[in-house]
């Protein structure tokens, strides 16, 4: 290139084709909030790169271009913009028309997590652009039909059967019902034995069919929806599911991607696609992808692009992707920034094409649509202990009666062909045999198997069921609780797992982020050190913003955020750039408006010739400095892959992006290098002052240094977010030195990701230090109140962040986490050794304070109390901690601090922790966040939480449960936890006490005839007793019960501790309800037995009557027994608990009215002698006395917590004035 020759030319115009031209200026985008959202079901995380360019323009081709963009470059008052860097050592790139390139290192982020091999062709996809019959000529590959839906008609039943039966205690009962059919061990009738499995079995199938039903009808639509595709030269349209791998398919502004496809080429002249992923991960900020220069201006229908892609295998990584194109025997490599993936947007891009390249199934949004990993609540599974122990205990109940059944047998073997009621021998035929009898040996196991069927109710089939309706009522009353209900969001709690709802209420430890979970996440620039100054605004006077209106086309531009300025930065801005102050401040400015990644976004306003700018980014952070930076009149007002304007104080400048590398987590840091109107290239860098120190050029100003320091110090203790920022000049030759590595590095097949790192690396170097910005991010609304409560409920709450020490602690202090009288024990290690030492120190001294605390207390000195202790402790100490031997050493010292802070840490690190404490206690715990690197925590944890904050969905989609609101953690475990954990304990040891009362029954009877396993109690009553005699009054208490007011509840939150001890549901309450069952199935049965024992003898009573006796007794006593317990009574709960014994009553009529079945008209003749209520009296009183005197007795001996909280509860309702002490157990200290 001639030395003459202009530099940095323009792309020219695409060649004519028939998609609409990109709007001028008066048909600017509208704002994101009022563009449409036609599927928001997905919700898949997506990958952020941004592409890069070097886009060379001149002023003669300035007008054609500017129709095919998104351009604002209409002339006023202040002149052209200038378009030329100068003769610098540019000329021998090879910048032209037609060999356009765009640089950068986003393929370090990202790439790193795709595959480093080159792809084989065993290995790889070959994909024939706009031939699909050649590209599935070899291998058919999956269409884009996707099914969500788990059944079909035919494998509904058998699935859904075999995922029932995954519960063992299905299977159980289903084992009892085959047992039943055999006509050796039928006791009941073969329809009833079968009824109470096939009900249970019957309404989940009906619930699962349900939401399968739903899944079909959406899939049917998503399938349907018409997409244009490219057939035979022509752009037609198709449906979705009829794509095919190798299509070209065109999308138009705010349409839905219908597969994985590979940009070709776009409206925009540089091949910029503008994306949102609202519909993936709930974020909708755009996002950029590109298509490569080499196909840019090709046009599909003309026949003009026929190429080989080679990639990858479908999978899961969705932040990768790898691959390579050859155009006319040119080959060159695609990347994350070169996908779009199924579901996403286009916006602000008139059209785009693409190649399908994943459809259907084998989408990475399809690969990875797996839910969470299922969490199975703490209650359930003790209960399973208590249901061995029952098992074990129903298999005693058989071996008894199977045992003296052979006694018996073998004590009357004389006397069996006599007995009426039990023929060994048959005389009905000439030939004299056995009557149903099989020998000593099998009659013993044929009666046990008989007892397992009779007494099956002891394991209680209805709890399963029981449960879920409950659970699903109590997530009803959370979903619908007014005090979690987060008015900034709109947004209402979620409960997106209903198994572990009870979890909430034994709660130990909570592990929470700190960005957007305990903040709001929303930045507000506050200060910055610029060349070592300090101009704090929180000791300079503050001053609203100053107004920098951009007119363009006799539209005023102004930034829909206002920020307040420092009068002392506008005073050296307005005195102009001449000075060496100025030229610094105009530096950092001009840094923070173009070291980033904003889209701005025009947004009309109801004022007539004003609009707003809004800046979307994919961090508040840089939202924040680019809305400072305007607010000081550096308005960024455009940005294409190849450029960006920025208002400079009125002067509108373009700069041209020569290169990007954005931000990744091995740097730490990102930096852009820009073509600037003066003829220079720059390099603008900022990131965390950990990254950026270490390239900083200290040879120069090191005073500058020192203080840029201090400030930073003293930023970090105020709880501000920093950023050090820093620019270098590069000449041509380093320019060109750079542009030829990335080229390399770029095109590499191998390595990609590490090779553009260290460019990006190499060329970060020497930088000169502008200044440091300060950003607040303040905290959420009532979290210093809610930490309070939680350490008051005996909760430890420890914080994960990855923000500096500095800025941690000084959060700590705020929220109330950190108080003056802890004393702080602070871990810094770079090695091994010294993190052993460090924590062998700590110990020490941890045990000293202790000891020291103890003897002031055995001393008398009640005032000084226990020292509590904080560890905080950083994430290069933890690479050596975790899954070493020292990760002991660490739980010893940190459970014996009442506050963690670990700072500077990673995803996995902070599952780490998480897992600390999960794999070494019994202690429930909790993790609490509101971005995508809190996912691995909140799985890792027993119990997740989302918060729908400004970092997307990802979050919300792993938890368990989602809300707005850190507070809301408060009403979420001392009020809701507390009662869902009371009530699930309580459902549990009453359905157990339930059954085994009826069983119990059973087993006295069976002593009295023979052992022969006839019953008294007809087998449909049986079958009822479970379903519709008692079940519905427990799933209304279950639900609706409260033991304690919400004001109670959050007044004294030590009450939470209910759940720590396990008052609620223990295995000393279930041995002390079978000892209560015990007595009441007792009294029971030997009431009316003794009652009418003469009836019996005389034969003026049978026995089915007497089995209608029992059925009422036992109802209506485990009825009053429940109502005993209710402590908030309801009109629902009055409805269903006298109602459940008028059912009983109804049906017991039912049944004996019906002359088919055994015990006709039996309870009419029952009933109409007193001697029937008379029994019925004497069974409630006898079996209640010993519960209602015990129960009187604790509660004014030696009362619990709620009793005592409901006493206060009840003399404090009655007078406000009186003031109620209520004095709780001590919380548990840790070991």
């Amino acid at each position: 290139m001639a030395s003459g020759r202009p530099l940095l030319l323009p792309s020219p115009k695409t060649p004519a084709s028939p998609y609409p031209p990109r709007p001028p200026f008066s048909d600017l985008p509208k704002p994101i909030s009022e563009q449409p959202n036609p599927n928001p079901n997905f919700n898949p995380s997506m990958d952020r790169p941004i592409p890069y360019s070097s886009s060379k323009r001149s002023g003669s081709s300035r007008s054609k271009a500017s129709s095919g963009r998104n351009s604002i470059e209409g002339s006023d008052s202040s002149g052209p913009i200038t378009t030329t860097v100068g003769n610098i050592a540019l000329a021998g790139s090879g910048f032209s028309s037609s060999n356009r390139r765009r640089y950068g290192s986003r393929g370090a982020g990202s790439e790193g997590l795709a595959s480093q091999r080159e792809i084989s062709d065993e290995d790889a996809r070959l994909i024939y652009i706009n031939d699909p019959e050649k590209t599935n000529e070899k291998f058919e590959f999956a269409g884009n039909s996707i099914r969500t839906a788990k059944y079909s008609v035919i494998t509904f039943l058998p699935r859904n059967l075999f995922e029932q039966f995954h519960r063992v205690a299905y299977i159980y009962f289903l084992v009892i019902a085959i047992l039943n059919q055999l006509p050796q061990l039928a006791v009941f009738g073969r329809g009833a034995s079968i009824l109470p499995l096939a009900f249970v079995l019957l309404v989940t199938a009906i619930k699962d069919g349900y939401e399968d039903w739903r899944r079909h009808r959406s899939d049917r639509i998503e399938n349907n929806r018409m997409a244009t595709v490219l057939v035979n030269g022509q752009f037609e349209s198709k449906k979705w599911k009829n794509i095919r791998v190798g299509e070209i398919i065109r999308v138009c502004a705010n349409d839905t991607l219908p597969c994985d496809m590979v940009l070709l080429s776009t409206s925009d002249p540089t091949g910029v696609a503008y994306v949102q992923t609202i519909n993936l991960d709930g974020e909708s900020n755009l996002k950029t992808r590109y298509a490569k220069q080499e196909t840019l201006s090709r046009m599909p229908e003309e026949g003009g692009i026929e190429g080989l892609i080679k990639l990858e295998q479908p999978n899961r990584n969705i932040y990768g992707f790898m691959a390579n194109m050859e155009i006319d025997g040119e080959r060159f490599s695609l990347g994350p920034s070169n996908i779009i993936l199924r579901g996403c947007e286009i916006k602000n891009t008139t059209w785009a094409v693409g190649v399908a390249v994943y459809t259907g199934q084998e989408t990475k949004v399809m690969l990875n649509s797996s839910g969470a990993p299922s969490k199975r609540s703490r209650l359930e599974t003790d209960m399973n202990r208590e249901i061995i122990l029952l098992s074990l205990f129903l298999i005693g109940l058989c071996s008894i009666v199977s045992t003296c059944a052979g006694i018996w047998l073998r004590h009357h073997k004389d006397e069996l062909n006599l007995l009426p009621y039990y023929r060994k021998r048959d005389f009905s035929e000439p030939e004299v045999g056995n009557y149903n009898y099989y020998g000593l040996g099998l009659e013993i196991l044929f009666t046990f198997l008989m007892s397992v069927i009779v007494f099956q109710i002891m394991i209680p089939i209805s709890l399963y069921i029981s449960m879920e309706l409950v659970r699903l009522g109590q997530a009803y009353f959370m979903i619908q609780d007014a005090k979690m209900f987060d008015e900034a969001s709109n947004s209402r709690f979620q409960c997106r797992a209903l198994n572990i709802n009870e979890d909430l209420g034994q709660i130990k430890y909570i592990f929470s982020d700190k960005t957007g979970t305990l903040t709001e996440n929303k930045m507000e620039f506050q200060c910055a050190s610029i060349q070592g100054v300090d101009y704090n605004s929180r000791k300079d006077p503050l001053d609203e913003q100053d107004d920098h209106p951009v007119i363009v086309e006799g539209q005023v531009l102004r930034p829909k955020m206002k920020v307040k300025t420092n009068l002392e930065l506008l005073n050296v801005l307005r005195s102009g750039k001449e000075s060496e102050e100025g030229h610094n401040v105009y530096d950092f400015f001009l840094a923070l408006a173009a070291c980033n990644t904003i889209v701005p976004i025009i947004v009309e306003t109801q004022e007539s010739g004003v609009r707003l700018i809004d800046y979307q980014g994919e961090s508040p952070d840089e939202q924040a400095l680019v809305y400072a930076a305007a607010a000081y009149g550096f308005v960024l007002i455009e940005r294409t892959s190849g450029h960006i304007v920025i208002d400079v104080r009125g002067d509108r400048q373009r700069f041209d992006v020569l290169g990007m590398h954005e931000f990744d987590s091995d740097r730490k840091r990102m930096s852009v290098i820009v073509g600037c109107p003066d003829k220079t290239v720059k390099l603008f860098v900022k990131g965390a002052d950990s990254s950026m120190f270490i390239v900083i050029d200290k040879s120069f100003y090191s005073d500058v240094i020192r203080a840029t320091e201090t400030h930073l110090h003293d930023y970090s203790s105020l709880g501000l977010r920093t950023l050090v920022v820093g620019m270098r000049k590069l000449s041509g030759l380093e320019f060109e030195e750079w542009q030829s590595a990335y080229e390399q590095a770029n095109n590499a097949l191998m390595g990609r990701a590490s090779l553009l790192r260290a460019i990006a690396v190499n060329v970060e170097s020497n930088i000169r230090l502008l200044g440091v910005s300060a950003i607040e991010d303040r905290l959420q609304q009532g979290v210093p109140e809610a930490i309070e409560s939680l350490r008051q409920a005996g909760i430890k709450v420890w914080v994960l962040t990855g923000d500096k020490q500095e800025t941690a602690i000084s959060i700590g202090y705020s929220c109330k986490l950190l108080t003056s009288e802890m004393t702080q024990i602070i871990i810094n290690s770079n090695s091994k050794e010294s993190c052993r030492k460090s924590l062998e120190d700590a110990k020490a001294m941890a045990k000293k304070i202790s000891a020291l605390s103890a003897s002031a207390i055995n001393n008398g000195d009640l005032g000084s109390g226990r020292v509590p202790l904080a560890l905080i402790i950083d994430g290069t100490s933890l690479v050596y901690i975790l899954e070493t031997e020292l990760e002991n050493e660490l739980f010893e010292l940190a459970t014996g601090c009442s506050v963690v802070l670990c700072c500077r840490v990673a995803p996995l690190q902070k599952a780490g922790i998480v897992a600390l404490i999960k794999n070494r206690t019994d202690d429930m715990t909790l993790a609490i966040g509101d971005g995508a690197n809190d996912v691995s925590m909140i799985q890792m944890a027993d119990v997740g939480v989302g918060i729908s904050g400004q970092e997307g969905r990802q979050a919300v989609m792993a938890s368990d449960f989602a809300m707005g609101q850190f507070r809301f953690l408060v009403p979420l475990l001392l009020v809701h936890g507390h009662w869902n954990y009371q009530r699930m304990g309580y459902m549990i040891l009453y359905n157990f006490y339930r059954n085994a009362a009826f069983v119990m029954i059973l087993f006295w009877y069976v002593l009295y005839t023979a052992f022969t396993l006839t019953t008294a109690i007809n087998e449909w009553s049986s079958v009822l007793y479970s379903v519709i005699y008692t079940s519905v009054p427990t799933i209304v208490v279950g639900v609706l019960e409260k033991d304690l007011t919400r004001r109670t509840l959050l007044k004294y939150p030590q009450l939470y501790g209910v759940g720590h001890r396990q008052e609620c549901y223990n295995s000393r309450l279930f041995w002390l309800t079978m000892a209560d069952t015990l007595w009441q199935s007792v009294v029971i049965f030997y009431v009316p037995y003794f009652a009418y024992r003469h009836g019996i003898r005389d034969g003026s009573i049978d026995v089915s009557s007497i089995g209608d006796v029992w059925t009422m007794a036992v109802v209506i006593l485990v009825n009053l027994h429940l109502a005993m317990d209710i402590i908030r009574w309801t009109w629902l709960t009055h409805a269903v608990l006298w109602g459940s014994i008028v059912a009983t009553c109804i049906c017991v009529i039912i049944i004996d009215a019906i002359p088919q079945l055994p015990g006709y008209w039996a309870i009419f003749h029952v009933v109409s002698s007193g001697l029937f209520w008379a029994s019925l009296l004497a069974i409630l009183v006898t079996a209640l006395i010993p519960r209602f005197v015990i129960k009187v007795f604790i509660q004014h001996i030696r009362p619990c917590d709620v009793q005592v909280a409901r006493e206060a509860e009840k003399f404090g309702n009655s007078s406000e004035s009186t003031a109620v002490d209520v004095e709780m157990n001590t919380i548990r200290r840790e070991r």
